[in-house]
């Protein structure tokens, strides 16, 4: 009975200290998209390169898209697991921070890639890239050259895009029209709604059913080729450059308030423009990285199309305006 009684209590004792042991490892909980945690994204890498760094546990939440996840944390509020928001972008960070869920970072962007300064103390920019439409050159001989050729050639080009209520993508499309069409872009968005295949929620989704032929161009990026001349050596698809320009995103961080784990949190943000991390951006997230000098990025990305002029509203604009446009083009699809 003695001996049965004090294998009992090693065993106990192996438990309480296996226990102990978990619960003084920290976890650190990122919202992101589901693109960046995929296989093929940056997020596996990310997380075993931070967690040999910083003796802690990274838990990866992906959401459909940026506008999702910032709808989620607006949901949440001060419950929110989350520690750390990574993919919502500049046409967003006015609104995020008006929700007062976010702390400041202590940061600066010594080493900014950007193409314009960059000064913002409650969100830091992991990468950058201009809004496309990607199509297959095999299959699309003659693929518009300018957004007003795609939306008003009633004989065009069957498209994919994302819903802007929920993608950062589809907002950025949402307000590329804008910048083109101004007061006229409801009647912008009926002319092209017919040729619209499918609104997705996500970029993930809507770059899928492009890839199994769902329709002849897709809304991505115009670093989306360098993807497959890289990872698959297949040339056949390509960005269609557009004459008035493209719309700028760039993509950022926050740490949450709410947060239990603020100081690894900024662990984590410093992490997020060291090299360690921003040299996975480019052949993973297939993006512009914020902080690694343009000569570093592989020479298939000499080959990708000049996105300029580059076109962006501010934040402050977006988050004035975004709810009245997105109305907009809810009645002008459903016309």
């Amino acid at each position: 009975m003695q001996l049965i009684n004090r294998i009992i209590g090693v065993a106990f004792l192996c438990l309480f200290f296996a226990y102990a042991a978990q619960a003084a490892t920290p976890t650190l909980v990122i919202y992101t998209y589901d693109s960046f945690t995929s296989e093929w994204g940056p997020g596996p890498q990310v997380k075993k390169a931070f967690e040999q760094q910083c003796d802690c546990t990274v838990e990866m939440i992906g959401l459909e898209d940026g506008v999702s996840i910032l709808n989620r944390l607006k949901l949440e509020g001060k419950n929110t697991r989350a520690d750390i928001v990574l993919g919502i972008d500049t046409n967003l960070t006015a609104e995020a921070r008006a929700t007062g869920l976010f702390e400041t970072h202590g940061m600066s962007l010594e080493t900014s890639a950007l193409p314009d300064p960059w000064d913002d103390s409650m969100f830091l920019p992991y990468d950058y890239g201009y809004f496309a439409f990607v199509y297959n050159q095999e299959l699309l001989k003659n693929p518009p050259d300018s957004l007003k050729q795609l939306v008003e050639d009633p004989r065009g080009p069957t498209i994919l895009i994302q819903d802007p209520r929920t993608s950062t993508p589809g907002l950025g499309l949402l307000l590329w029209m804008k910048k083109i069409y101004g007061e006229q872009a409801s009647e912008a968005w009926e002319k092209l709604s017919d040729r619209i295949v499918t609104v997705s929620k996500g970029w993930s989704e809507a770059y899928g059913l492009f890839l199994k032929g769902e329709a002849d161009m897709v809304l991505s990026y115009t670093t989306s080729p360098a993807y497959h001349i890289i990872a698959e050596q297949d040339r056949r698809f390509a960005a269609a450059k557009f004459s008035e320009g493209h719309y700028q995103q760039i993509e950022v961080a926050g740490l949450v308030k709410s947060s239990q784990q603020k100081q690894l949190g900024r662990e984590f943000l410093a992490f997020m423009i060291s090299d360690s991390f921003q040299s996975l951006i480019a052949t993973t997230n297939w993006m512009y990285p914020a902080t690694l000098a343009v000569s570093k990025l592989p020479q298939e990305f000499n080959a990708l199309i000049d996105p300029s002029p580059a076109l962006l509203f501010d934040d402050e604009t977006v988050a004035r305006k975004r709810r009245a446009w997105v109305n907009e083009w809810l009645e002008a699809m459903a016309k």
